[in-house]
This record gives C-alpha cells, structure tokens and sequence, in this order.
C-alpha cells in the first residue's frame, strides 16, 4: 500500500488488515497475512545535485523537468536516505502518457528511453566535474 510522508507503516498495515477483516462481504473468508512494513519518504529536490539534474534533463528532453510527488512509498528509499544522510537521493521516472505505469500493458517508447538515457549520461557527466 502506498503511504504518505509522516505515516507510520506498522499502524497503516494494522489498519488496513483490520479495514479487510471487519468488511468481509456475506459468505467470503479473509486471511491477511502480514508482511514487512517500510516507512515512506519525502524528498527535498534541493542542492547542486538536483540543479544539475534539472539542466541536464531539460537538455535532454527539450523542455523543463516536471518535479512531481510520488514514489514515496518504494521501500528501499527511506532507508538509503537514512543510512546515507549526506548522499542527493534522485529518483528518476521515464514514461510518456501511452506507458501506463504500472499496468498489465505498461510500455516505453523507445525514443523516449533514450532521451532518458542521455539525461543520465549527461547528468554523470556534470557531477564527474562538479566533484
């Protein structure tokens, strides 16, 4: 399940197991099984890092980078921040309206994979001589 910033995952999870176990339709049996709880996370896109990134995807793509708010729920994010606390966490997504993330038809146009290939590469590039 997809949490927000400031939530705690053990209390989401009970919730949403107990949510299940009292909303249980006529004749239907329900088994929730839980799992390992991760703590969402809220990135500060703020620093030279993430300015070099900006530029280089806008290079790229043509066009001014869209910062948008999600993905704070990927579990391995909190923790890397958290064991790295000096470290720009940059999470990237490449996708066009027609990729319908997520979807049992998800897709990527490949011109579109390479103009995020060359945003990386460009992005590498500046912070091998920003160093």
């Amino acid at each position: 399940m997809r949490l927000a910033p400031g939530e705690d995952p053990v209390r989401a999870q009970d919730a949403l197991a107990e949510h299940l176990r009292t909303h249980v339709p006529w004749g239907a049996h329900v088994t929730v099984t839980q799992g390992t709880a991760a703590a969402p996370y809220e990135l500060r896109a703020v620093g030279q890092v993430y300015d070099l990134a900006r530029r280089t995807f806008a290079q790229a793509y043509g066009n001014a980078a869209v910062e948008t708010g999600i993905g704070g729920s990927i579990p391995f994010i909190a923790e890397f921040a958290r064991t790295f606390p000096g470290a720009a966490v940059l999470v990237t997504g490449v996708g066009d309206p027609a990729s319908r993330w997520h979807g049992i038809d998800e897709s990527l146009h490949l011109e579109m994979f390479g103009r995020g290939v060359l945003a990386e590469a460009l992005l590498l590039a500046e912070l091998a001589v920003a160093r």
